[in-house]
């Protein structure tokens, strides 16, 4: 079944007025559902209409948020924006903040809301199983986990059919690590510069972006190799990558074969016969990386590169956090597009639609090795309300036709925004597959220098102020994340291009003056 109103023709138009602006936060106990807009000399795209209405807010003020979060929560700073966004309810693909004013959410919470904010089926099993039965450990059975664990390994290709259930994408990795030491009996594990596997103590090792990195010890026996971006990195040519949109890159390969990637494996070669033992635990990759702005390796790459480390002795990993569940459009999962076959595969994220929730599926031997090292035990992992709302995701996706929507979306989408870098200097890349796609802002396309954080900082800004939510990533911060719901729509599509196309014209005239 497809949804009959993602078809449905929303005309796109365009009125003067201003990108939204925050106000001051006296009372919002008793907000107004409307919109905050102001006159100016720039048209303001027009949102796509909804027919969701939501709740009237009527909790915490602004100002009483801001002082609890700074008493009492973390003193790191996470949250986007000058003003971070109080949000109070979500439906689907729309999030509404705590003064009424809606939002199209491109960014679906860290690429975690798979299938749409609060999907009316995925909410209904949620309370049905809430009302039945909570939590019971492993230490008993219940229907939910058998019933979802057949449902998952049914995706699954042999031999990867026994399946670890875990609460987040940072539990899985630091499962897998011990899977993959407990079955090779190595130590050494490599991962890519750039690469986010988690910031757990154990994961850290394998995390590869300077803002997560600490000074004290963690991570034990990991090292990283390099990135093989074909954007930003040494090499780099025209027909690299598995997308609709290739680099501004050019170079004089035939289309079956890529130096750049024959490069590539030459540093992998050379970590391996560096900075490793002669005998590893393992390597890690996600199939495209996220936090690092949505990087895409050539294609071919990670083929050979699962094999050079299986001659080490080691196992492959895939780390499916962000882009497994069908989000890629082509394949349910990303280690599909690279025509591998990984020994464990972790996800989280979307596999609950934002309910904690993640695995770790495996071989049964691998399975058994670990058994044989230690007595893993984990309370939360496959609880009955975990399960249950897994099990439905997996429904919706199906039901749906949500991964054959991110192809058909996520392509329009790139091949829109791919026109924004040839209209914009300072776009210097659009990238990605399905609906994971990556813009990444430079200086100019000829030196590909980064552009200034406070620069993107303001687009970002602006883009909020119209009513579109986008993602940060990269080593500096900027490439904007594009990574929605799977429900979204080409009238969506449509509309989030032309509030960047505006964020874009407007930092233009101010470089200008």
């Amino acid at each position: 079944m497809t949804l009959a109103w993602r078809h449905l023709p929303r005309a796109l138009h365009l009125e003067t007025s201003s990108p939204r602006i925050p106000k001051t936060h006296p009372s919002l106990s008793h907000a107004p559902w409307t919109s905050v807009t102001r006159l100016s000399l720039h048209t303001k795209p027009t949102m796509p209409p909804c027919d969701f209405t939501p709740e009237r807010y009527q909790s915490l003020t602004y100002n009483r948020v801001l002082q609890i979060h700074k008493q009492h929560l973390s003193p790191v700073v996470t949250a986007y924006f000058q003003e971070p966004l109080l949000l109070h309810q979500g439906h689907m693909q729309w999030l509404f903040d705590s003064e009424g004013n809606r939002y199209l959410d491109f960014f679906s919470g860290i690429v975690t809301v798979s299938v749409g904010h609060c999907h009316p089926k995925v909410n209904a099993v949620a309370q049905k199983q809430l009302s039945r039965l909570w939590h019971t450990s492993s230490v008993f059975f219940h229907p939910p986990i058998h019933e979802y664990a057949e449902k998952l390994s049914a995706l699954l290709p042999e031999p990867l059919k026994v399946i670890f259930m875990t609460n987040s994408g940072s539990e899985a990795n630091d499962l897998a690590m011990l899977m993959a030491r407990a079955h090779s009996d190595h130590t050494d594990i490599i991962s890519f510069r750039g690469a986010y596997h988690g910031s757990s103590p154990y994961t850290l090792g394998l995390t590869n972006v300077g803002t997560f990195r600490m000074e004290l010890p963690s991570g034990m026996g990991c090292q990283s190799t390099m990135c093989p971006d074909v954007f930003r990195g040494p090499w780099g040519g025209s027909h690299c990558r598995d997308s609709p949109v290739q680099t501004i890159r050019r170079c004089s390969c035939a289309p079956d074969c890529c130096q750049a990637k024959d490069q590539y494996i030459e540093q992998f070669k050379d970590t391996l016969s560096t900075s490793v033992a002669k005998s590893i635990a393992g390597f890690f990759a996600e199939p495209i990386q996220g936090v690092n702005g949505v990087v895409q390796y050539p294609k071919g790459f990670l083929k050979e590169a699962f094999e050079l480390v299986r001659e080490r002795g080691g196992v492959c990993i895939a780390d499916e956090v962000q882009t497994g569940f069908g989000r890629l459009g082509s394949h349910f999962w990303g280690f599909q597009t690279h025509d591998v076959l990984p020994d464990i595969v972790t996800m989280a994220k979307g596999i609950g639609n934002g309910f904690p929730m993640a695995a770790v599926v495996t071989t049964p031997e691998i399975a058994k090795s670990l058994a044989k090292c230690v007595n893993h035990f984990n309370t939360f992992g496959g609880n009955p309300v975990a399960c249950a709302i897994g099990s439905a995701v997996l429904e919706v996706i199906k039901e749906e036709n949500l991964q054959e929507n991110s192809q058909e979306v996520g392509t329009y989408m790139l091949l829109k925004f791919a026109r924004l870098r040839d209209e914009f200097e300072i776009v210097g890349d659009v990238r990605g597959k399905g609906l994971m796609i990556g813009i990444e802002m430079v200086q100019d396309k000829t030196s590909r220098q980064p552009l200034p954080r406070e620069e993107v900082n303001q687009i970002h800004e602006d883009c909020k102020h119209m009513g579109l939510l986008i993602g940060r990533g990269g080593i500096f911060s900027q490439t904007f994340r594009i990574a929605p719901s799977m429900c979204v729509s080409k009238p969506d599509v449509d509309f989030a291009v032309e509030v960047l196309r505006s964020a874009l014209t407007q930092h233009t005239e101010r470089r200008a003056k």
